[in-house]
């Protein structure tokens, strides 16, 4: 299995598209999120900014299974969240730590994976599956 500059490619326009719409819609689909009536009342239209979610998601999981496969993308869209929900204050240290737990998850286990000689979805799981137990840990010492 391997990833020719097509795949790359598609890889970058997709990329693109995603942080773009982000960029556009995160307070509209933060505030639909959280709180839905409030947003409806606004004039968001609730459904539109939840179904556009559902087929980015779909999009990006769609993706990355073709080229990681299922358990190590399972693992990045739960673990580095949970993990930065475990210590984070606010929304915006929720989005940077978990971008920071998930790049270093992923670039640390690719490291380790080849110099141990071990299955790399693995061991970025398990480096993914320790930060949460680090983070789990400092939540319940620090309260």
């Amino acid at each position: 299995m391997s990833i020719n500059p097509s795949d790359l490619l598609t890889l970058g326009i997709v990329f693109v598209v995603v942080i773009v719409l982000w960029v556009v819609i995160f307070n509209k689909l933060l505030l639909a999120s959280l709180n839905p009536s409030l947003a409806s009342s606004r004039g968001i239209h609730v459904r539109r900014y939840e179904y556009l979610f559902a087929m980015i998601m779909a999009v990006i999981v769609t993706i990355s299974i073709q080229w990681v496969g299922i358990l190590i993308i399972s693992s990045l869209l739960i673990l580095p969240a949970a993990s930065s929900r475990n210590i984070a204050h606010n929304m915006r240290q929720y989005h940077v730590y978990s971008v920071l737990i998930a790049l270093i998850s992923g670039v640390s286990g690719l490291i380790l994976s080849y110099l141990w000689g071990t299955a790399t979805g693995a061991t970025i799981v398990l480096i993914s599956s320790g930060f949460f137990a680090a983070t789990f840990i400092m939540k319940l010492r620090l309260g």
